[in-house]
């Protein structure tokens, strides 16, 4: 189901395709990832690491957080926050107030006033900036006005999605197969991989759709009783799609618990809905299909 997010690119529009993180975070330089050792477990793992069990299980995608086994590898960490500098009142002036909507995050809030997104953290003292509230009120500064609408796709992204054109339409075509929405499979695959086969995560996620094989091999099994190939451009997004479409039907319709389970896996969303290390996820998937025109 998913490798986790390798940033092909993130942003300001939140175009990311490897893990969410905000623009203002930068990819940890060292190797995120352990071996599993004979007699290791999850919590002793985490210990070991200062990483979260719920995060372990959410960027591995593991859907028994009781059954890991010796040589399997895990991934532990992926981006490391900035500290934001800090703003002096001048910076500020003039400056306004946001009032949080429904389905708005920090990436699309300061696309739409011009400003960074560290700018807005500083200013109000944002310990989370993946975590904001409907109806929450922010201070925006330096700005005196908002633009009408959030600003175009940039001309670089816009280069990369008219190249992998091929991509796109047979996303468009599985979407419709399996009537799933084609603004959501156009963004969970750029999401993932940027609509590029060749991505293939540090988990063993591969591809387009960045499916695990034992996940590409369940799915083919229960729900298309065919046998998957994922390194096959059009079975991986076949398959991804498909996923997407027994998400949807399993969460009667729900797009955070649909994402959620693509995410951090079936398991996990059933038992403990969308994880607190999943919501920049699920946040810029909701951006992307805003982009993608749904």
């Amino acid at each position: 189901m998913r490798r986790r997010r390798l940033a092909l690119w993130i942003s300001a529009v939140v175009m990311a395709t490897a893990v969410v993180p905000a623009p203002d975070a930068v990819v940890e330089a060292a190797d995120p990832t352990i071996v599993v050792a004979s007699g290791d477990t999850l919590i002793g793992i985490s210990r070991r690491h200062g990483v979260s069990v719920d995060q372990l299980v959410a960027l591995n995608r593991i859907a028994d957080p009781s059954r890991i086994y010796a040589g399997q590898r895990l991934v532990i960490s992926r981006v490391a926050p900035t500290v934001p500098k800090p703003v002096t009142p001048a910076a500020l002036t003039p400056s306004r107030t946001h009032l949080v909507a429904s389905g708005e995050n920090l990436t699309f809030i300061a696309r739409r006033y011009g400003v960074t997104i560290s700018a807005i953290v500083a200013a109000n003292r944002l310990s989370d900036p993946s975590r904001i509230s409907i109806g929450q009120r922010l201070v925006i500064p330096g700005v005196s006005t908002p633009s009408a609408r959030p600003a175009s796709v940039p001309a670089e992204i816009r280069a990369a999605i008219s190249a992998r054109d091929s991509v796109r339409r047979i996303l468009l075509e599985e979407a419709k197969r399996f009537s799933v929405p084609a603004a959501l499979a156009l963004a969970v695959a750029w999401q993932e991989s940027g609509w590029r086969q060749d991505v293939v995560s540090h988990a063993g996620a591969i591809g387009v759709m960045q499916l695990l094989p034992a996940t590409g091999e369940w799915v083919g099994d229960v729900m298309l009783q065919a046998r998957v190939d994922l390194r096959d451009v059009r079975q991986n997004i076949r398959a991804g799609v498909r996923l997407l479409r027994h998400y949807l039907d399993r969460y009667d319709g729900s797009l955070d618990l649909t994402l959620a389970a693509y995410y951090q896996g079936q398991t996990a969303a059933d038992r403990h809905g969308v994880y607190p290390v999943t919501r920049p996820y699920v946040a810029s998937i909701k951006g992307l299909i805003r982009i993608f025109g749904g």
